[in-house]
């Protein structure tokens, strides 16, 4: 698991130095820098696979950037001539780059300046300024040892977790099945793809796992007017013949209509339901990256399901495919009551931006809110919208 994450001059981050846990949830104001936490993490993912430009940044829902957008443009650093990112696991292991690309004429790839790649009692790879004529700059070193290392090793864990890390933003379009994802994965797309599909296996997962089954009847729980769902062929469920067909569609049997016409698709059901069920693969589905990032996980969601759906993410994190870990972003302040207060695993930091526009980040510790609430009816998420927490807007 990534402990520690640590940037420099990256857009508005000019400084960022924070101790990760299990699940780590970013709140603040729109604009406030959470996505570019976010993008930081995957930006180092991209160095890990040994290139970074459009293509290895797009694969990991990182918004592709000129060097005049990426590198910090405050007036005080408006010069600076690189951005850096480092990330250290629990198990001692730590990876960090320091990137560059003139701000006229950039190369369509980002130019290695140094690299440290270390495990817990050996150093794997230095780079430094003094081989620059001696490697390709836009190519990593740390990417090409990993071949050498056996498996089970700390540095091979870190690497993997940070080259299979991305960011998932779905959009209703991709989750209904309109439209293309273009990044597709397994085992599912970044925009939503492929949820039909990663639906259907991990139903046929449950089948050999009781934890598995049990966590899939939360789910059900979650879409509370379904009485179940499940990935059907397209041709042998009602669907318009103006609606884009793949060769799985999700379906719903609604509880409440007549039998026989309350079968109803990904392409009729609503958003949240689909938001629910994309949310349950990434957390449930044994093809899951270790390590991923989901922009506005309350999307579409009511606020007593984001809650719902916030406790079942941390209890699922740990309890299944090797313990995940997850940044999250929100907005909805119901998330925050979803939070076991007490598990120091779970995380909540308010990002805000200061009279100059940098980007700082502040954990909460969530055992000291409890504490220092006047009563239980202050909830965290009424903690958050009176100001008392940070991270909300200046309106």
């Amino acid at each position: 698991m990534i402990r520690r994450l640590t940037v420099e001059r990256f857009k508005s981050l000019v400084k960022l130095d924070i101790e990760l846990g299990r699940i780590n949830v970013f709140i603040g104001a729109n604009g406030s820098g959470k996505s570019n936490i976010l993008e930081a993490l995957g930006v180092l993912g991209a160095a890990a696979f040994g290139r970074v430009d459009d293509e290895t940044l797009l694969r990991r829902g990182v918004r592709p950037g000129v060097p005049r957008l990426y590198k910090t443009a405050f007036p005080r650093q408006s010069n600076v001539p690189h951005i850096s990112f480092g990330a250290e696991s629990s198990d001692g292991a730590a990876f960090s780059v320091t990137l560059w690309n003139p701000l006229t004429n950039p190369s369509p790839a980002w130019r290695f300046k140094t690299e440290n790649l270390r495990g817990p009692k050996k150093q794997v790879v230095i780079r430094g300024t003094k081989t620059t004529g001696k490697y390709n700059q836009e190519q990593g070193l740390s990417a090409l040892k990993m071949v050498n290392l056996k498996s089970g090793h700390p540095v091979l864990a870190l690497m993997d977790e940070l080259r299979n890390y991305g960011i998932y933003c779905p959009n209703t379009p991709s989750l209904r099945g309109l439209v293309q994802d273009l990044q597709t994965r397994e085992p599912v797309g970044l925009a939503g793809g492929r949820l039909p599909e990663a639906v259907d296996e991990l139903l046929g997962a449950g089948k050999e796992n009781a934890s598995l089954a049990e966590a899939l009847q939360e789910v059900r729980e979650l879409v509370d007017w379904a009485q179940d769902f499940s990935a059907a062929p397209s041709l042998g469920v009602p669907l318009s013949p103006s609606a884009a067909r793949t060769r799985l569609v999700i379906e719903f049997i609604d509880r409440f209509m007549a039998k026989g016409r309350n079968r109803l698709t990904g392409y009729d059901a609503s958003e949240g339901a689909l938001h629910i069920l994309y949310c349950a693969v990434l957390a449930l589905h044994p093809k899951a990256p270790r390590c991923l990032a989901v922009d506005n996980v309350d999307q579409a969601l009511n606020p007593r399901l984001a809650l719902r759906l916030m406790e079942s993410l941390c209890f699922w994190a740990a309890r299944f495919n090797g313990e995940r870990q997850w940044l999250l972003t929100a907005h909805n302040p119901a998330i925050l009551d979803g939070l076991p207060l007490d598990n120091p695993d779970v995380r909540l930091f308010a990002v805000d931006r200061t009279n100059e526009g940098h980007t700082v980040v502040r954990r909460i510790d969530l055992a000291a809110a409890k504490s220092k609430r006047p009563n239980e009816e202050w909830t965290l998420s009424r903690m958050w919208m009176n100001k008392l927490l940070g991270g909300v807007p200046n309106v």
